[in-house]
């Protein structure tokens, strides 16, 4: 098969999970199977998660999904949901797991997906192709909350005025007419080296989706799953997802506590170590494939101590 989504930082995300043979991996967002193929070509077993049936149906057709027993399981759900579907297959433990946060390229480069306004197409953005859409929330929520969604998720300084053009423009029904409508409110000058639809875009798209919750159950799912040695590998595309990444690994590689003066309390260990610096795309990869450019890789490796109950 051949996928139209580039896997980013693919070469070291597998170095930092460590594949061997035998192995039991979670792969949290399957897209079109990068990150899969990858593991599967080391000889681990894959337990591959997404929300969108697109991409789980790209999955059937492989022959690890078609082997006795198979070496890639497929999961129509949200990796959130991580440890309650691992536990109906029988796996209470894995050896590592691998989230590549956002949105896939097969999702931004289909017009009728709704992601992008690179392409006019329905104003959807939604992942799992059912629920609030975009739309619905744009036309019936009020400016307020529409400004707190723009700020929020996508940084937005001027969401107020944002907001305000969006409902004065409602009702709003494909892409390119939000991408005008924000592009006006912004005074947006063609040749621009951004355009500033862009951070109106995802910051509606995170909220629909409600990504930021789904990564902090992520985290925590595979907090609980990793076996002491297991590694988790995160790739995020924007500032909020990963500071979030970031924030959660520091708190949970630090013990509760904080001083070295103090004896170790049980359950007060640390539940990852080995945690890395920020990982960033080479030259030459984001040469062949410029959506690279924003990604962070940053990974850790659980430790023997219990999950803690926060997570």
């Amino acid at each position: 098969m051949t996928s139209p989504h580039i896997p980013v930082l693919l070469d070291e995300a597998i170095a930092a999970l460590d594949p061997q043979p035998g192995d039991v991996v979670v792969d949290a967002t399957f897209g079109a199977g990068g990150y899969t193929r990858a593991l599967l070509d080391r000889g681990a077993t894959v337990h591959a998660f997404d929300r969108d049936p697109d991409a789980i149906a790209i999955g059937r057709e492989w022959d690890e999904a078609r082997a006795e027993p198979p070496r890639l399981v497929l999961h129509p759900r949200r990796f959130s949901e991580m440890v309650s579907a691992l536990a109906e297959a029988g796996v209470a433990q894995v050896d590592g797991i691998a989230m590549d946060i956002g949105v896939s390229s097969m999702q931004l480069d289909r017009p009728e997906r709704g992601f992008a306004f690179s392409a006019d197409g329905p104003l959807n953005m939604l992942m799992e192709q059912e629920g609030e859409t975009a739309a619905d929330f744009l036309n019936a929520a009020d400016a307020e909350d529409i400004a707190d969604v723009l700020y929020r998720y996508g940084e937005e300084r001027q969401s107020r005025r944002v907001a305000r053009a969006i409902v004065a423009a409602r009702p709003l029904e494909t892409t390119g007419e939000l991408a005008r409508v924000v592009r006006k409110a912004l005074g947006y000058r063609p040749g621009a080296p951004k355009d500033p639809a862009t951070r109106s875009f995802q910051a509606i798209r995170i909220h629909v989706n409600g990504e930021l919750d789904e990564l902090a159950a992520g985290l925590s799912a595979a907090e609980r799953l990793l076996r002491s040695g297991g590694r988790l590998a995160v790739v995020s595309f924007h500032s909020l997802e990963d500071r979030q990444v970031k924030r959660y690994l520091r708190d949970a590689s630090q013990r509760a506590g904080g001083s070295r003066h103090l004896p170790e309390i049980e359950g007060e260990k640390p539940v990852f170590t080995r945690v890395s610096k920020a990982i960033r795309p080479s030259d030459a990869e984001i040469a062949r494939n410029p959506r690279a450019r924003s990604s962070t890789l940053r990974h850790a490796t659980r430790t023997s101590a219990p999950a803690r109950e926060a997570a």
